[in-house]
């Protein structure tokens, strides 16, 4: 009876479960590395960003003076319309990393506490790496934009519109995969919640059959 007990007890070898573990933890490590590169990056961006942004923005005011000098009513009114699209358009490309940025981070927050409570995160953290390089590639060609709409307020050429509609259809891609990757994260956790809760759900079960069988 007992040696059937212990059967049923270790289900899994103690072999495969120490493998099983090693595994886990070099798949822990490897997430971790690649976690803290993708953090240099993202400072890295952060940075650049915030200092093109602010260029652009002082040569959007350095736009804007030099059009008190124009003498033109016309020129002014359609060159001052031109700033304030661009304009938009660059507060269009900042809400919308804002409001992603804010949903990833609840993702990572949502990550960690279900870590600590043993739930195998390791899916749900490759997803947030990967969607944190898409973010920092979308940042990037925003910043880009940046750079060719704060030029000059003059029509932007033919080569220059080209470039910016390229840009700008590859940052809205980018910034959809980010947003299908992070609720692909959000997925795969409520995936290994549920598997951790059934496991526990099975544990339970067997515990209570294995103290039966002992009683009887």
């Amino acid at each position: 009876m007992r040696n059937e007990i212990k059967e049923r007890e270790g289900k899994i070898p103690k072999e495969i479960k120490v493998e099983m573990e090693l595994k886990k933890e070099e798949a822990k490590k490897e997430i971790q590395n690649a976690r803290e590169k993708t953090q240099v990056v993202k400072e890295k961006i952060k940075t650049e960003m915030e200092i093109q942004r602010e260029g652009a923005k002082q040569k959007m005011e350095d736009l804007k003076m030099k059009l008190k000098e124009e003498k033109d009513e016309n020129k002014i009114k359609i060159e001052e319309n031109r700033i304030m699209g661009r304009e938009k358009a660059l507060e269009r490309f900042d809400n919308t990393i804002s409001r992603i940025s804010i949903l990833k981070d609840k993702v990572n927050s949502n990550i960690e506490k279900f870590e600590i409570k043993g739930v195998d995160v390791t899916n749900a953290e490759n997803l947030m790496i990967l969607a944190e390089t898409t973010l920092n590639e979308a940042k990037t060609k925003i910043t880009e934009a940046n750079n060719l709409l704060s030029l000059s307020v003059d029509k932007l050429s033919i080569e220059n519109k080209t470039v910016l509609k390229t840009l700008t259809k590859e940052i809205q891609n980018l910034l959809k995969d980010t947003h299908k990757i992070l609720n692909d994260a959000v997925k795969s956790l409520k995936d290994s919640i549920k598997a951790k809760i059934e496991v526990e759900k099975q544990t339970n079960q067997d515990t209570s059959k294995t103290i039966e069988e002992i009683n009887q």
